[in-house]
């Protein structure tokens, strides 16, 4: 904050302290770097003269700040800002243009260290609603361990230790962008340390070393673990007993051949052997034997796959006739193409690809079960009520933590409560884990954000939807403040008089405000925030509309919670803004005799004439289509109002 006026100048400075350097006056791009590359050797060495780094098991990116945006691009040229948002706009943060950075970006595990299978999960999303979701609960970190050009200066030129001095003035101490620090000369130390945690390795680099574009005897890699990947050409039978197969025979190219390296036969779980032996047996091809060169074993008991899986392989040695000594297979390498396994590693970052919607397929039961007798709905109608509404519905569901009430023999039978999934529910179901404070523990609650989840959740006999006022992604922040009016004994006219009243209210103050039935007996008034308030605030906003409206109709209304105190009053619910609090989802069906729906309304629909038995899962996806499919309440998810005007006229009104 001391820096910020004086930022400018700081630039300026930095800018002239690299060019009396030796920095060169160019403009670059990220994209077009070629990348500097480590030669891979095996043993760990000290010297005054290196520096050792972390090596992370993550993705390459070099990294710019282009136009004042953010830019990832992937050691083999592609671009990966859509992939990981959350670093492209710290990257854009940076107040420095022309900004190249070179680093690598890993997902942590739960004990903070890289986890390449996470990393994976997030390289292969496209879809801009996954990636966002998974920037939450995948996030990444860009560790960023060399700087390459800044202010229109290529630094290129400039010794290591020279680059990293700036390269820490310029990142921040915290957020997704670090600062990959170095040790000096103690390298066998380093590794050994980095052996006992279980890292990938470290990167040995001469502390004078200039940023070369190819491979380089200036940078080395040093696995922590000798691994390396290796294209799967074939597989032995299982010995009895064993599921999939026995072991894998492995190869890599030399040049443009494909040749035999040995096999490995340690390392596979049960599943891993019996998911990946049904894919090799897929791949089988008894020509894929003759292109490999080397000493291919003749044993009756191989098979010959084509050369399309990559596995990554941990092992002692390659010996000096080139095969794999003590091998245990570790994982399989998607991400990888058969063609880069050489003897020196190639880019690990994937190119994007869609990753695959998973089998969503629903096992529907009972479908002709009555649940509601008097009106002779079934399971099937409530399963066919939910796919016909919802491309209204689920926008309302989408990242909010989701609470089913389930009735498996109809609104007749015995009911219960869920907000925990069970364990049982399929792997394709969003839940998250949120803190309760009525169950004192955290619960993985139901996300409904695809039309099989909410089929899937009607199949287990869920009638009401109730759903938090705010998301998964920003749980203290509700979407909306909501005055429940509750009758209870009540005549439902007084309902219709209080709820023009707060319409007209809200109206006086330009305050946004929206109008739906409960399904059961009330109205809901609901008025966007946009994320503007806490819960304890948008108590506060509810229980200052509701005081104004009992005192100016003190004799239909009332804020008394207990029902025998309210002398036949409609309750303006306010405390239902609490954090944890649940409103039935606009469009959920209700447990009401006639399949009642909470229905969005007109204001123009709220008369003497408003019954809430006209809107039911059968004249509600009719009801939208007379609209024109214009949902009349779909703007308390989006709109953002001006809050303190209004707040200061209403105070005005007390």
């Amino acid at each position: 904050m001391d820096d910020l006026p004086r930022a400018a100048e700081i630039e300026g400075e930095l800018r002239a302290r690299a060019l009396a350097a030796g920095a060169k006056e160019r403009r670059l791009r990220a994209r077009d770097v070629e990348p500097m590359k480590a030669t891979r050797r095996e043993d760990a060495f000290s010297d005054p003269a290196w520096v050792f780094e972390l090596k992370y098991d993550g993705y390459r990116l070099i990294a710019g700040r282009e136009k004042g945006e953010g830019v990832l691009i992937s050691r083999n040229g592609n671009d990966l800002t859509p992939t990981f948002p959350e670093v492209a706009r710290a990257i854009k943060g940076l107040p420095y243009d022309g900004l190249v950075l070179d680093g690598e970006v890993v997902v942590h595990d739960l004990r903070g260290l890289p986890d390449f299978g996470r990393l994976q999960k997030r390289g292969r999303l496209t879809s801009r609603r996954d990636v966002a979701r998974a920037a939450l609960e995948l996030p990444a970190t860009y560790y960023a361990f060399d700087l390459l050009a800044m202010e229109g200066a290529d630094i290129r030129g400039l010794t290591l230790l020279e680059r990293k001095a700036l390269l820490r003035e310029i990142l921040p101490t915290a957020g997704p962008i670090r600062f990959s620090d170095h040790v000096p000369e103690q390298g066998v130390a380093l590794a050994e340390t980095v052996r006992e945690m279980g890292l990938e390795g470290i990167v040995a680099k001469r502390a004078d070393s200039k940023y070369e574009t190819g491979r380089s005897r200036s940078w080395y890699k040093i696995p922590g673990l000798r691994t390396e990947d290796f294209v799967i050409v074939g597989f032995t039978d299982p010995a009895a007993g064993r599921p999939g197969f026995g072991a894998l025979h492995l190869g890599r190219y030399v040049g443009s051949t494909l040749t035999f390296v040995g096999s490995v036969g340690t390392g596979f779980t049960t599943a891993v052997l019996n998911s990946l032996g049904a894919r090799l047996h897929k791949l089988e091809d008894p020509a894929a034997r003759k292109p490999l060169a080397g000493e291919v074993p003749k044993a009756r008991s191989s098979h010959w796959v084509r050369p399309e899986l990559v596995a990554e392989v941990t092992f002692r040695e390659i010996t000096a006739a080139g095969m794999v000594r003590h091998g245990s297979f570790m994982r399989l390498r998607d991400d990888k193409r058969p063609e880069e396994c050489r003897a020196e590693e190639e880019d690990l970052s994937p190119t994007p690809e869609v990753e695959k919607s998973p089998d969503r397929a629903i096992k529907f039961t009972n479908l002709d079960k009555v649940f509601w007798p008097q009106a002779g709905y079934t399971k099937g109608d409530l399963i066919e009520y939910y796919r016909a509404i919802s491309s209204w519905l689920l926008p309302y569901l989408a990242d909010r933590p989701l609470v089913l009430t389930r009735y498996p023999d109809g609104v007749e039978g015995k009911s219960f409560y869920q907000k925990d999934a069970p364990t049982w529910a399929p792997d394709w179901i969003r839940t998250a884990t949120v803190w309760s404070d009525s169950s004192d523990r955290s619960l993985n609650y139901f996300v409904a954000e695809n039309v099989e989840t909410l089929l899937y959740l009607a199949n287990l006999g869920t009638i009401p939807l109730h759903i938090w006022h705010s998301r998964v992604s920003a749980l203290s922040r509700p979407d909306w403040c909501l005055i429940d009016l509750d009758p209870k004994e009540a005549p439902f006219a007084h309902v219709v008089e209080i709820a023009l009243f707060l319409h007209s209210l809200c109206e006086d103050v330009g305050l946004p405000h929206y109008v739906k039935t409960s399904g059961s007996s009330g109205l809901h008034v609901m008025i966007p925030l946009g994320g503007r308030m806490d819960y304890d605030q948008c108590v506060t906003l509810g229980e200052l509309i509701a005081r104004l409206t009992v005192k100016a109709l003190p004799k239909i209304s009332t804020i008394e919670r207990t029902v025998k105190k309210r002398d036949g009053k409609v309750y303006l619910d306010y405390l239902q803004n609490r954090q944890g609090q649940l409103v039935a989802a606009p469009f959920s069906a209700r447990e009401k005799p006639g399949a009642t729906v909470s229905a969005p309304l007109l204001w123009s629909e709220v008369d003497e004439s408003l019954s809430l038995a006209h809107y039911t899962i059968e004249s509600m996806p009719k009801r939208m289509r007379a609209l024109g499919g214009k949902d009349p309440l779909a703007p308390v998810l989006t709109e953002t109002p001006d809050l303190l005007p209004a707040l200061e006229e209403l105070m005005g009104k007390l």
